[in-house]
């Protein structure tokens, strides 16, 4: 028999059970859909946070303290080695290097005249501004001069001058954080959620200085943000960084590092590595629904076996070969699954249109997965197909002709 006549059988075969073909396939339609669904959600999610790390900045790098080695021992939590303004000051020699930041951060309860909040006050240089491309909104930021008097002014984010001072502009306004009284110079422009899905806009911006000695009462700083001149070969740059503080740690040449250099790729790197991971498990749960599906085809087809006997055995009698039988009910199961397949990719992309669209989701189907589905789920139905087609091959036309 032809390829051409053996497709026709099945097709004729198939039609002959429509809803018990379309239950079948039910199981397919369900498996790939959820799997492009749940890969969709997961790389959705894969490229909000590379905008995100790469909104915040291509050129940034990020300098944090390291934990001591002594004998051979990491001595952990509370034994950090410092990093200093010497730091910052060694970085600012670093040609490849065009903005340098002092990092110093606190959690504050803060009061105004109208209200009160408790927020991350954030100290900061006044190249944070041009590292972060972060204008303000209304005001301005504080200058250089504010930095080294230690003045107590600060600039607040978005969202904590809303609720301090509602719709006025607090522009000029003064502020208490425990027992001292800050100046209001300005407001950021909103920003919205960073890499690690805190919201910047719930800051106050405020000289290092101020914050590192009147608030915190240290004269240490808890990281250095960097800006590259350019974001064309930051590993080299981040390279040159490293050699700096190493210098002004005075370690010697092989020594383990007492600090740690990041930068905008390596944060990228370790969010998505765990977003993959969970794409991964997400579509993996979503996959037993294709197993089912699969089991159900074999289940559906040991079925069909059984109640086509007689008409097995009429065809193998008349000359058909085992191959042909085989071949016939294998593309039977192979065109359930596809179809099945088909329609469940079909699902799958209105899933994620309907979830971005109505629910805000971000959602983003891979190029390449509809083929991957579409080769599954032929693989699917050849894997439990053939067992049932092998059965069918397998009868004797003449116990077939009598079977009842």
């Amino acid at each position: 028999m032809s390829l051409l006549m053996t497709l026709r059988i099945a097709i004729k075969a198939l039609a002959r059970n429509k809803l018990r073909t379309v239950l079948t396939m039910l199981g397919m339609i369900i498996g790939v859909a959820a799997v492009i669904t749940m890969v969709a959600l997961g790389t959705g999610a894969q490229a909000v946070i590379e905008d995100q790390i790469r909104g915040a900045g291509t050129n940034m790098i990020m300098v944090f303290p390291g934990a001591v080695t002594v004998g051979g021992a990491r001595q952990g939590a509370g034994t950090v080695s410092l990093i200093t303004e010497a730091d910052a000051a060694a970085l600012r020699t670093v040609p490849e290097i065009e903005y340098v930041s002092e990092m110093v951060t606190s959690q504050q309860q803060v009061i105004s005249s109208q209200s009160n909040w408790r927020t991350t006050i954030l100290g900061v240089n006044v190249d944070y501004q041009n590292i972060k491309s972060w204008p303000t909104k209304s005001g301005a930021f504080f200058t250089e001069a504010d930095v080294t008097a230690g003045s107590k002014v600060c600039v607040l984010g978005s969202n904590v001058a809303e609720t301090l001072f509602g719709e006025d502009d607090p522009t000029g306004q003064e502020l208490r954080v425990r027992n001292h009284v800050f100046k209001v110079l300005g407001v950021m422009g909103p920003k919205g959620a960073s890499s690690s899905g805190q919201n910047q806009d719930d800051q106050i911006f405020a000289p290092y200085t101020t914050v590192m000695k009147k608030l915190q009462g240290t004269d240490f700083l808890n990281y250095i943000l960097a800006g590259a001149r350019s974001a064309g070969d930051i590993p080299y740059t981040a390279q040159v960084v490293a050699d700096a503080i190493r210098t002004s740690h005075n370690q010697e040449t092989g020594s383990e590092d007492s600090f740690r250099v990041l930068t905008q790729d390596d944060l990228i790197a370790a969010r998505t590595q765990a977003t993959q991971t969970m794409t991964s498990l997400l579509a993996g749960i979503a996959a037993v629904s294709l197993l089912v599906g699969g089991i159900g085809i074999m289940n559906i087809m040991l079925v069909s076996v059984t109640e086509r006997t007689r008409e097995i055995g009429l065809r193998l009698a008349i000359g058909a070969s085992g191959g042909d039988v085989l071949m016939q009910f294998l593309i039977e199961a192979v065109m359930i699954s596809l179809a099945g397949g088909l329609i469940g990719i079909g699902l799958g992309y209105g899933l994620s249109t309907f979830l971005r669209v109505y629910q805000g989701m971000s959602t983003l189907v891979p190029p390449n997965a509809p083929f991957i589905a579409v080769a599954f789920s032929a693989s699917v139905g050849i894997f439990f197909g053939f067992y049932p087609a092998r059965s069918a091959a397998a009868l004797d036309p003449i116990e077939a002709l009598r079977f009842e």
